[in-house]
């Protein structure tokens, strides 16, 4: 398993992203995933200002709406980390658990659907186009 960097042992580097990502969380909370991509900390950099742009800035989607994305394309990808990671963030910005078992469904029916049309090559309606 990866090493995970804890704050105390991080470099200056390290510490300036994590200090960001407290900031912007309003948390003290650093998760695994930052502690184990903090092995190399220009990945660590782009990636939580990639999250950051993404997650956090104003937009047409509201905050909620970008964590459900998260978790839909997550389990698509089967992603176990991450699928508990965007769940309770989804959580703490208002997702239930009738919420969380509508996405559930949809994602299901999503990716049998895709499936079935890539499957039977489907040409595209001109009227979608």
């Amino acid at each position: 398993m990866t090493k995970l960097i804890e704050y105390a042992e991080a470099s200056e580097e390290v510490r300036i992203v994590y200090d960001d990502i407290r900031a912007t969380r309003q948390t003290e909370y650093i998760n695994n995933f930052w502690k184990a991509i903090a092995n190399h900390p220009p990945t660590l950099k782009r990636t939580w200002e990639t999250i950051k742009e993404v997650m956090t800035s104003p937009g047409e989607l509201d905050p909620l709406v970008r964590e459900l994305i998260y978790i839909a394309v997550s389990v698509t990808n089967g992603c176990d980390y991450c699928i508990a990671s965007h769940s309770a963030a989804a959580r703490g910005k208002g997702m239930n658990e009738a919420m969380f078992g509508e996405l559930l469904g949809i994602i299901a029916t999503a990716n049998t659907t895709n499936r079935l049309a890539n499957g039977y090559q489907i040409p595209v309606d001109e009227i979608f186009k």
